[in-house]
């Protein structure tokens, strides 16, 4: 390869990634969305397994990789710090939600999920994200409830 023939390809992948980095802006959402746990109080006490309902007012449920205006995805978020104060603070609302073991995803457009939680205290948080997983601008995300599981 020559150096020139490295350089278009250097230019033409950074290019690429500016894309990328301007999509994940996060797809409009409108005023007044909301999300919420409907079915569990902050400092209620359950049984295992329980489920958890999502609620969302404003906006429409959307499978991900779905792109429809004003629809998203559920993402719980559970046992991290709330959306915005976690690992990577406010930056979070312009990032892909990650998916581990305290960022569950409902790519499928679920309403609800049943869990196994192991007994002790959890808290719960929902993150609607857009096609790409990413939080909508501006953010529509639950209060943080915590949980007894005994």
């Amino acid at each position: 390869m020559t150096r020139a023939t490295r350089l278009a390809l250097t230019l033409a992948l950074g290019l690429a990634s500016l894309g990328t980095i301007a999509a994940a802006q996060g797809t409009p959402s409108p005023e007044g969305a909301a999300v919420r746990i409907v079915n569990l109080e902050d400092g209620g006490t359950y049984q295992s397994p329980l489920t958890v309902a999502f609620g969302l007012s404003g906006m429409g449920v959307a499978p991900a990789e779905v792109d429809v205006a004003n629809t998203g995805h559920h993402h719980l978020l559970l046992n991290r710090a709330p959306f915005g104060e976690g690992e990577f603070g406010e930056d979070e609302f312009f990032l892909a939600l990650p998916t581990d073991e305290n960022h569950l995803h409902f790519g499928g457009g679920q309403t609800e999920v049943t869990l196994e939680l192991p007994a002790g205290t959890h808290t719960l948080q929902l993150v609607l994200g857009d096609a790409g997983h990413v939080p909508h601008d501006p953010p529509v995300f639950s209060e943080v409830i915590t949980i007894t599981v005994e």
